[in-house]
């Protein structure tokens, strides 16, 4: 859902279970097959691969050269050689601050599997990206927040305000009049919704990491954070290279948390209501195969198949990758 104020918010539906917990519709809406045990759900993701590029053969996939996309791209090639379907365009986008390991895998991983994937480079680097914008700060989410306080200016009481008030909602409406336009940044602070209602445990909140609104209260900031330099430097060159394109293919998985695992509010009259499939606002198709892989369904599919990680994964035991020096990849280093 797209705020009056630009940004991109994620609208999480709760729906109240039979112990009168909340579970989010990711969860409640979930497929069958999420369910399913590692062989047998593997064996239902390949047949929905194999539907949809049937439906859709003009496809495009991002690779990373991360652990996800490794079992992606085998699952997708596995797919497409059972089926007969023809090639698909592979695309890696780097950003300039690669590992030599994450691009060494990325031209191994063309090798192996006898297909093209496109190198594609930003126009704006990430160095200018962030001296411009801001740097990125714990995760996207956090610095999206923070990002919005540094220009909005509320202050940070507002989350005493509302912690210490009975009547939260009555809270939540008057802080809504005292700084209008800045519903999503009040949520983000009070660890709550727009009615008022705690969301303490959720990733949309600045104390999705522990104790961070008192460690932001203590030590301000003195450099402006912001995340947009993965959108400099990824996201619009994909949105650019994926436009001629049917459907385009990713390998976001719930597992991994934050954005990835909350879910957008779909297009009006949009039949499917999972992660997996579904109509993206230009018209476009978007498959995610993964979303409801685990990372035990992870570790099976590499062990079945022998899959090998990048050096990142294999020599370096990083758990996830990205551009070198980058805050949120911080172990990186």
């Amino acid at each position: 859902m797209l705020t009056g104020d630009g940004r991109v918010e994620a609208c999480i539906t709760r729906r109240r279970r039979d112990d009168g917990s909340y579970k989010s519709r990711v969860f409640t809406d979930r497929p069958p097959y999420a369910d399913y045990d590692a062989p047998h759900k593997f064996m239902a993701i390949q047949s929905i691969v194999a539907k949809r590029l049937i439906e859709h053969p003009k496809a495009i996939c991002s690779y990373s050269g991360g652990s996800d996309s490794d079992i992606m791209i085998d699952l997708v090639e596995r797919t497409r050689q059972a089926f007969d379907l023809p090639p698909i365009q592979y695309v890696f986008f780097d950003t300039g601050l690669e590992m030599k390991a994450t691009r060494d895998h990325v031209k191994a991983a063309a090798k192996k599997y006898g297909v093209e994937i496109r190198k594609l480079r930003p126009r704006t680097n990430i160095v200018l990206a962030t001296r411009r914008y801001g740097v990125p700060f714990v995760s996207k989410i956090m610095s999206a927040g923070l990002e919005e306080w540094q220009k909005k200016g509320v202050p940070l009481s507002v989350a005493g305000e509302y912690a210490e008030a009975t009547d939260k909602g009555a809270v939540r409406r008057e802080l809504r009049a005292r700084y209008p336009g800045c519903e999503s940044l009040i949520n983000f602070l009070c660890c709550c919704n727009r009615d008022g209602e705690p969301r303490p445990n959720i990733q949309l909140v600045i104390n999705s990491s522990a104790y961070m609104l008192d460690f932001i209260r203590e030590h301000p900031p003195g450099f402006k954070i912001s995340a947009k330099c993965c959108d400099y430097c990824k996201k619009q060159i994909a949105h650019q290279v994926q436009k001629p394109y049917e459907m385009v293919i990713t390998g976001e998985r719930r597992d991994e948390g934050g954005v990835r695992s909350v879910r957008n509010v779909p297009r009006q009259g949009e039949a499917n209501s999972t992660m997996c499939f579904g109509e993206t606002a230009n018209g476009q198709w978007r498959l995610r195969p993964l979303y409801y892989v685990s990372d035990r369904d992870k570790a099976w599919y590499k062990d079945y198949y022998g899959i090998r990680y990048s050096d990142a994964y294999e020599v370096y035991g990083l758990t996830r990758t990205g551009c070198c020096g980058c805050p949120i990849n911080y172990k990186a280093v």
